[in-house]
């Protein structure tokens, strides 16, 4: 179905100069036509223009973390908020990523001509926003000189909607509904629409429905199936890779300043991107001009609050400020960020700004797993130290239930920040290993990782690692998840109940600072849901196809003991 655009011949005046075009179009080389917002700055002009692509109403122009266009029109830029194919005005059928590095091309080549502009052009924007600036990187447009991608991914499958083969539930099933509504509207599907907002004002209850791929909403007559093609497609394959840009980065040539937030749903997707472009991007300048900024903050906002934690008067950074600085000196030649770090990133803990050229650790701590008779919850004797266990410790077992399943911080449907922990781990279907108070302060920087020496009862089995900071007064702090699936670690093949099997898997990203006095710990579970969707702990049953009545529980052994030291590697650099 398509759609035109109310013909709208006057501008509007913004104030400062500033006009407003709205409803501007242009046509697509295959006959369709999409729609955008011009913001103009004062004075005669030619001059560079910022372009941002999303499917959410080019009106909102991301104003929930950016300033709104007038301000960057007011600083000598012109400013176009387009809504991609099939969203807003613009016609077309949407299907998520699959049309924007075409689209976003033929945009910036067509902006390239119009007689406001000086042949110069940088992108900007978010979560999807961010990936349709990768994506039309990767087709070169000429005039396409940098870019600014926050909270996205460069590899959907293993940044966006799976980690280590775990579905992020809360996150892919919301967006999904968040999407099709808008499908819904478009298409005229009155009733699918309404299933769609009765299941949105219950979001919250929707990770529970199963089998999640049967969720009502998503079933409804004449819907596109791009949310059902997103739950079926869960290993890594040419599905997400015509999708995205992980198998053509050398295509990409342009500087890039990529933002993130350490609690943000897509924090490995933009921590991977920035590593990834570093590394493999197809100039020597857009190799060396990668930048990263990580602050402590959820997917939106962006400020001093996440969860119920306050990071204090640093953490209200002027982003603003720092994309304007950013465009100023590519765009305009300024040279105005030329002194910047290639990584800034808040410590935790610290609640300060950090800085570093690279993101590789000073060193790496191993603390290893050890328990007196059984490390289940805060009350057991978990214990993690930097010498191996010698001999034989006792096994730490733990039972997995997809009915009563471990709970995960993160995405729409659960609490995002750094959240307590304590009383979660009253339970006895989790492991709990704590380090003794510092004595110094420790700064982890990157990624932890886990080496788990781990036999389960199930065909098929999950297992989630999450990192601590437990403070003085008990305080169980969240800072970073894990979590790993052993279909995609070790295959259906070599994987068996009952067998002892090394689990190494990372951790997301962080940087925070453990102070004198505050203990180290680490949790160890079967699941993190709704963050991740259930293993239904079966070989061959699909988990967004498992309900409770393919359900079953499993027993996890832990293993610590000569020959089988489980341990936690953390990477480290020098404590401010």
């Amino acid at each position: 179905m398509t759609r035109k655009a109310p013909v709208q011949d006057a501008t509007v005046d913004c104030g400062s100069g500033v006009r407003l075009e709205r409803g501007v179009r242009f046509a697509l080389e295959d006959g369709g036509e999409l729609v955008s917002d011009h913001y103009y700055p004062s004075g005669p002009g030619p001059s560079p223009t910022l372009l941002m692509r999303q499917p959410y109403g080019r009106d909102i122009a991301s104003t929930v973390v950016y300033a709104h266009p007038v301000w960057f029109a007011r600083h000598g830029y012109n400013v176009v908020v387009q809504d991609v194919r099939g969203r807003g005005d613009s016609e077309g059928e949407f299907y998520p990523f699959r049309n924007e590095g075409r689209d976003g091309a033929e945009t910036i080549r067509w902006l390239r001509r119009r007689p406001e502009s000086n042949g110069r052009v940088g992108m900007y924007g978010f979560s999807y926003q961010g990936m349709t600036q990768l994506l039309a990187a990767a087709e070169q447009p000429e005039g396409l000189v940098c870019i600014a991608p926050g909270m996205t991914a460069h590899d959907l499958y293993h940044g966006w909607f799976y980690n280590h083969g775990a579905l992020r539930l809360a996150s892919s099933l919301g967006w999904g509904l968040q999407m099709l509504k808008e499908d819904a509207r478009r298409l005229g599907l009155r009733e699918a629409g309404d299933a769609l907002e009765a299941a949105w004002m219950h979001l919250r209850d929707q990770p529970l429905q199963a089998p999640y791929r049967q969720n009502p909403a998503l079933l409804q007559s004449g819907l596109p199936p791009y949310v059902l093609n997103w739950f079926d497609h869960d290993a890594p394959s040419q599905y997400w890779s015509d999708l995205d840009v992980s198998q053509s980065l050398s295509q990409i040539r342009v500087p890039a300043l990529h933002v993130s937030g350490w609690f943000d749903t897509y924090l490995k997707g933009s921590i991977d991107g920035y590593l990834a472009l570093s590394a493999s991007a197809g100039s020597e300048l857009a190799r060396n001009n990668q930048y990263l900024l990580a602050g402590p903050w959820v997917h939106f906002p962006w400020g001093d609050l996440a969860g119920d934690q306050s990071f204090g008067a640093e953490a209200l950074l002027d982003t603003d400020a720092l994309l304007l600085r950013w465009f100023n000196h590519w765009l305009k030649g300024t040279g105005e960020f030329s002194g910047e770090p290639k990584i800034r990133h808040f410590a935790l803990g610290a609640n300060r700004w950090r800085s570093a050229n690279s993101w590789k650790p000073a060193s790496t701590l191993e603390l290893f797993l050890h328990s007196e008779d059984r490390a289940n919850s805060r009350k057991g004797t978990g214990r993690l130290f930097s010498t191996a266990p010698t001999g034989k410790q006792p096994r730490d077992v733990f039972v997995y239930d997809p009915d009563v399943p471990v709970q995960g911080p993160g995405g729409p449907a659960s609490l995002s920040g750094p959240t307590n922990q304590a009383a979660l781990e009253l339970g006895n279907n989790l492991l709990v290993y704590t380090t003794e108070p510092l004595t110094a302060p420790l700064h982890v920087f990157g990624n932890a990782e886990v080496e788990i020496y781990c036999s389960t009862s199930a065909s098929c089995a999950d297992l989630v690692a999450k990192l601590v900071r437990v403070d003085a007064h008990g305080r169980a702090e969240f800072v970073c998840i894990g979590i790993a699936r052993s279909t995609y670690l070790f295959g259906d093949a070599s994987y068996s109940p009952g067998t002892i099997h090394c689990w190494r898997f990372q951790l997301e990203p962080t940087s925070c600072v453990f102070s004198p006095g505050e203990s180290i710990r680490l949790e160890i579970a079967g699941s993190a849901f709704p963050l991740y969707d259930r293993n239904p702990s079966v070989a061959g049953v699909k988990p967004g196809m498992a309900d409770a009545w393919n359900w079953r529980r499993s027993t996890h052994m832990i293993v610590h003991e000569t020959g089988h030291s489980s341990l936690l590697r953390l990477p480290v650099i020098p404590a401010a």
